[in-house]
């Protein structure tokens, strides 16, 4: 594996980050920053070598009617400039509490490829996942991975930072980096489940939340993802768009849900690729998401089996075996890279997950294996760096951790029970052996947050919204396919899209049955008669 910050930035660029911070930092593994690219590693996503074709370099408001004092957010001009060779920026502003348009206001941030063809359609926002992710990133760095060139030739593809993400009015808790190294691969101390384990984590997710509020302030309450959807759907209008047109991946399949039932009249047409099931309890998403990525690894094993740098060399059982022992060994006795970090079993579950949301990276997983079990942890820390957004000088890149555990804690959250936990540990080990044990013990994370949820795990059905496709793959091991089943079920207009095969999210990466759907549909409006089981 190359190791250098392009190649790192690559893995990252490529893979939707819905995995949970493992231990102190766990929250729902919806897939990120954001991205699962069906491209070489090697390459980092760019935008393509060509000039915008002749835009208006202003927006031109719908002018709706909306409630009062929301005028001046509906109706504000976004004024673009060139900031690339194919993209413009530009910046809108929301206020920080929807329910109270008057008080203080947030800027975000917009990057949009303007269409390329004379047939344009109008917009198209596009959301990563994550929570966490940039979307604006997404779209000014890898375009041509977040949408197809047909897709690109009839609408301006937009990206946007929702709020408390990167380049939009950020959350922040931790300014220096070190702190949030610490906080992100510190080790726990203490065996895993025991009280002095779980008090140890639980001091440290309520000193993060503390310093989370400190460097925040009151905004921290206001990083939901329902006040993300009214930001969408503001946006939206300054765009000059009546309706929505939204292409959402993982954690952007709840963003475009819950904007489905807050607005289903000003619903165009909607996309979600990888959905979350918005009703599934914590315990549940966590079992679900643990076996998918068990599932995930049990594929790689099976392939791996035949590659000649494979570092297996026993059954798929065996090397079942030998990873749990090895996750063990890493929990009594951690490995130290050259920058002073301890690998423990936490932070090599991350390095693990992030080549599983995609076949193509499975040679980098091949050699993460190969060089821990040699005593060499520099791979793991690239890899585990890369999802967690951290440069190779240390500084993270974006804000993506603290967004991340702040999105989640405000949408819906338990107290911890130290006795609920040890007996969902229990159940997840059987479900999933090897990565049950790494996911569970999650609650403290967000136990100490100190800002009230604003999001109840409910289904959604959003009567009277148009039509929207749901994209499940049967192996997807962020997003189970099951959720995208649940999802088209519960939705009153939504379609089911079944990819069969292995990865995270399929459109664009996975074959022309599953691109020709979402295209007919988002360019024609055609909606499948039936799922075409692709």
């Amino acid at each position: 594996m190359s190791r250098t910050r392009r190649a790192v930035r690559a893995i990252a660029a490529r893979m939707h980050r819905s995995a949970s911070r493992a231990g102190r930092t766990r929250g729902r593994l919806f897939g990120v920053t954001s991205a699962a690219l069906a491209v070489s590693l090697l390459l980092s996503g760019c935008v393509s070598w060509f000039m915008p074709s002749a835009s208006s370099m202003t927006s031109t408001p719908t002018g709706e009617a909306v409630a009062p004092g929301l005028e001046r957010f509906y109706q504000q001009v976004l004024e673009w400039a060139n900031c690339g060779d194919a993209v413009q920026c530009s910046t809108a502003i929301a206020p920080v509490d929807w329910e109270n348009p008057d008080g203080d206001t947030i800027e975000l941030a917009l990057v949009r490829q303007t269409a390329r063809g004379n047939d344009r359609i109008g917009s198209l926002l596009v959301n990563p996942g994550g929570p966490g992710g940039s979307g604006f990133d997404f779209v000014a760095d890898s375009v041509d991975y977040a949408t197809s060139e047909a897709l690109q030739s009839q609408f301006d593809v937009v990206g946007f930072d929702p709020r408390g993400v990167n380049r939009s009015t950020p959350v922040s808790c931790y300014s220096d980096p070190a702190e949030l190294d610490e906080y992100i691969y510190g080790i726990t101390p203490g065996e895993k489940g025991t009280d002095e384990w779980i008090a140890a984590a639980t001091e440290v997710s309520a000193q993060f939340a503390q310093r989370c509020l400190d460097e925040t302030g009151p905004f921290l309450g206001f990083v939901d993802t329902p006040s993300a959807a009214r930001d969408l759907d503001m946006l939206r209008a300054a765009l000059g768009d009546t309706t929505l047109n939204y292409l959402g991946y993982s954690y952007g399949t709840l963003l475009g849900q819950v904007y489905a039932e807050l607005f289903p009249e000003k619903t165009g047409r909607l996309v979600l690729d990888g959905a979350v099931d918005p009703a599934a309890s914590e315990f549940e998403a966590t079992k679900a998401q643990a076996q998918g990525f068990e599932r995930a690894l049990n594929a790689f094993l099976v392939d791996c089996a035949g590659a000649s740098d494979c570092p297996f060399t026993g059954s798929t059982e065996q090397s079942r075996t030998l990873i749990r022992t090895l996750l063990d060994r890493l929990d009594q006795s951690p490995l130290g890279n050259a920058d002073g970090r301890k690998l423990g079993s936490a932070t090599m579950f991350t390095a693990i997950i992030l080549p599983l949301y995609s076949q193509d990276n499975w040679a980098y997983l091949r050699q993460l294996f190969t060089t821990v079990l040699q005593g060499d942890a520099s791979i793991a820390f690239d890899l585990a760096d890369s999802y967690n957004g951290r440069g190779p000088d240390g500084a993270y890149l974006e804000n993506q951790t603290e967004a991340f555990i702040a999105i989640n804690c405000l949408d819906a959250r338990q107290p911890a029970d130290n006795d609920r936990m040890r007996e969902q540990a229990a159940k997840l080990a059987v479900a999933a052996p090897i990565f049950g044990p790494q996911m569970s013990y999650g609650e403290p994370g967000c136990a100490n947050w100190p800002v009230e949820a604003k999001r109840e795990r409910v289904a959604i059905a959003a009567p009277g919204a148009a039509d929207m496709l749901v994209i499940g793959t049967t192996n997807d091991p962020a997003t189970p396919y099951e959720w995208a089943q649940k999802v088209a079920d519960n939705l009153d207009s939504g379609h089911l899209i079944t990819y069969n095969g292995e990865g995270h999210t399929a459109y664009n990466k996975s074959n022309a049955c599953v691109n020709t759907a979402v295209e007919d549909f988002l360019l024609k409006g055609v909606v499948p008669g039936a799922d075409p089981n692709c």
